[in-house]
């Protein structure tokens, strides 16, 4: 009896101790960082341009939004702070800024600046870009910029320094570094190693109010930061404590314990991957939150690294949220958030390690995921050339030009990705996508079209009508299958052949075209671009389109058969403009005339695009 008295007290004296450092810890991480923050803008804004003073002195930085200031993937702690051609007129306070512990990036570019870099500034360990271009900065560059290894940019053009200029071999870990050279520096920069580099991406990190640098050993007052890891260090020798007394309970009821243990089986051990031939599910985090990548070696990280990077939110909707992230090594992620899904745990880790196996050069291959009960992330590789869905906005707004051979090879990309997902192998589950659109088919460097946010649909209740939120593309029967994939292909083959977009336009453009067609008006289906250059090859993609936007599932064709007509009408447009290109301009033939449209569109194929 006494023995379970005393292990109740313990297990109270645990939750406490647990529950002091969890309120301890989370207190300081948010309130850690408002304090040197605004001590900051109120250095540099004297005249209160920022317009601070309504915010509140205990308001976290990652709440308030001030523009040009980001915040980790989490919302706890700064990671940039961009405040270019804004008047300011301040001090640099380096010992509030470097107490921001995650900050990597700062601009203070085109304002007036004055004062110093101060010494302190090398606290600013994690500090990847510095920019204080064309400020009234004065005084000698100090020492501790050499100290950041960090550091990949600096820019301190365009102020008053005097002194001596650091040699190369100290700022050799910089992949850019601008400076002038007016009579007051003194020193060397050659050519050779001034590196060219993007002035937007260079940024920089303040300095202190005082004028004189800072001793790496004076004495700092106490403050918020100070106290909060005196509670951290206290609570963990709590815990300790508390580990220290169930040890010695353990001791003394060794033998009921050994008894018991007798009684007990030893688990198998656990069997992990081992194979150096492909790339393996690695788990880098136990328990349910677990960060699951699918990628090699060299291209892991951790969850600690993704909640460091820059996230920078690029779209969001009721059920998730997309963020580009800049993780420290520069690398580049699309970062996916979903919330209020209808899915178990177990459920989206199997989707999502099926998915993973899924690799085609025209489906955005999936780097890892992370499940919790609240939240689910998933983790793409980040593509600069963004969607197809801008892609047709800037050609409407007259931005870019979208030439034929782009629009044939992007559509040929989507069809031989979906062909891929709905292949016919035994044993093998399909997973249809569902939400097939112009927003979600990215385009690569090479403007190769990557089919994103496979498998998603599967995650969302359909009875909540977010599923198919984009009506335009989607079937009339509003069901996850291949039939519904093909209906919205043939949408998005309809958009690249008439130039228009269902987002901008709202136009219901399957009934439009089909009016069209049943008008005779066929030929003016096609927008300029189209019309004028390559229309003869465009009637088979629009009976196509026809055929895949069919009312009745039943009558639409099969991936498989779509990129084979697809895939014909290629191989007739390269045979044409190789060998016959040169006979219809010398014997002044009808370029129409030299398209065997009907051998390419079968007889067994409606064809109610052909009555032109």
């Amino acid at each position: 009896m006494q023995n379970t008295r005393d292990f109740a007290m313990f297990l109270r004296l645990v939750f406490l101790s647990v529950l002091f450092l969890i309120i301890v810890c989370t207190r300081g991480e948010l309130l850690s960082e408002s304090e040197p923050f605004f001590n900051f803008l109120r250095a540099i804004d004297p005249k209160n341009v920022l317009n601070i003073t309504w915010i509140g002195p205990q308001s976290h930085p990652c709440l308030v939004k001030l523009n040009g200031v980001r915040c980790n993937l989490n919302g706890t702690n700064v990671v940039q702070i961009r405040l270019e051609n804004l008047n300011l007129s301040g001090i640099l306070d380096a010992d509030s800024l470097c107490r921001l512990q995650n900050l990597r990036i700062v601009s203070l570019a085109k304002n007036n600046i004055r004062g110093t870099i101060p010494h302190s500034i090398l606290h600013c360990t994690r500090l990847t870009h510095l920019n204080v271009t064309s400020n009234q900065l004065s005084g000698r560059l100090p020492k501790a910029l050499t100290k950041l290894k960090h550091l990949r940019n600096l820019d301190i053009s365009n102020n008053n320094f005097s002194g001596i200029i650091p040699s190369k071999q100290e700022y050799r870990h910089l992949l850019a570094y601008h400076v002038t050279t007016p009579r007051k520096l003194e020193g060397n920069i050659t050519r050779q190693w001034l590196k060219e580099s993007d002035t937007n991406t260079i940024q920089q990190p303040g300095s202190s109010p005082s004028s004189k640098d800072t001793s790496v050993n004076e004495k700092k007052p106490w403050n918020s930061q100070d106290e909060t890891l005196v509670a951290i260090v206290l609570g963990i020798g709590l815990v300790f404590s508390s580990f220290y007394y169930i040890f010695k309970k353990t001791t003394m009821l060794k033998g009921e314990i050994e008894v018991v243990k007798d009684q007990k089986h030893v688990s198998p051990p656990v069997k992990r991957a081992t194979s150096h031939h492909e790339v393996q599910e690695v788990k880098l985090n136990e328990g349910d939150s677990e960060l699951v990548l699918f990628v090699e070696d060299h291209e892991r990280f951790t969850m600690d690294d993704l909640l460091r990077a820059t996230a920078d939110l690029r779209s969001e909707g009721f059920c998730s949220s997309l963020y580009k992230v800049i993780l420290e090594n520069n690398v580049h992620y699309a970062v996916k958030r979903l919330k209020n899904l209808q899915v178990s745990s177990e459920e989206f880790r199997e989707t999502l390690r099926k998915i993973s196996k899924l690799k085609h050069q025209n489906i955005l291959p999936v780097v890892g995921h992370r499940c919790t009960n609240e939240e689910k992330l998933i983790i793409y590789k980040y593509q600069s050339n963004g969607s197809l869905l801008n892609l047709l906005k800037d050609y409407i707004a007259g931005r870019k030009n979208f030439p034929w051979k782009l629009r044939l090879n992007i559509v040929c990309g989507i069809a031989r990705g979906l062909a891929f997902i709905y292949r016919k192998l035994e044993g093998k589950e399909v997973i249809p996508h569902g939400n097939l659109k112009p927003s979600n088919i990215i385009l690569n460097d090479n403007n190769e079209p990557l089919i994103s946010e496979h498998g998603l649909s599967k995650f969302i209740d359909p009875n909540k009508g977010l599923l198919f939120s984009s009506q335009g593309h989607t079937a009339p029967e509003k069901s996850l299958s291949e039939k519904g994939d093909v209906y919205s292909f043939g949408v998005i083959l309809l958009e690249l052949l008439t130039g228009k977009s269902i987002d901008v336009s709202r136009i219901d453009l399957v009934r439009w075209v089909r009016s069209m067609v049943k008008e005779e008006w066929t030929g003016e289906v096609f927008d300029k671009e189209v019309r004028e250059n390559e229309h003869q090859w465009a009637f088979p993609l629009l009976n196509i389109a026809l055929l895949c936007v069919s009312h009745f599932q039943e009558n639409r064709p099969t991936m498989e058969e779509i990129l084979d007509k697809i895939e014909e009408v290629m191989d007739e447009h390269e045979q044409h403009q190789e060998h016959f290109a040169s006979k219809c301009s010398s014997n002044g033939s009808n370029r129409d005339e030299c398209c065997s449209l009907h051998k390419i569109i079968p007889e067994t194929w409606d064809s109610p695009g052909s009555n032109y």
